[in-house]
């Protein structure tokens, strides 16, 4: 299956599921491109974003497995080809 390049935002805004969230982008670690949080104190939640490369399923399937989180949302942003 071809490889896509994409972007899944994350929201985590239950830090009691941030353990949880860690273990599963860690599960995937070998797409993963790159990764940034920024703890946002004033709202007391994170936004995250995790670049990675890796076949539609993969992506899908991690997106899912973190919507399925406690207080955590996410999006994403796929490349064309």
């Amino acid at each position: 299956m071809e490889e896509r390049v994409s972007i899944i935002g994350i929201i985590v805004e239950n830090t009691d599921s941030v353990d949880k969230l860690n273990a599963v982008l860690h599960e995937y670690g070998n797409y993963i491109i790159g990764r940034m949080g920024i703890p946002y104190q004033k709202k007391d939640l994170n936004v995250i974003s995790i670049a990675l490369d890796a076949p539609m399923d993969v992506i899908n399937t991690l997106s899912g497995k973190i919507g399925q989180l406690d207080g955590v949302s996410s999006k994403v942003v796929c490349s064309k080809n």
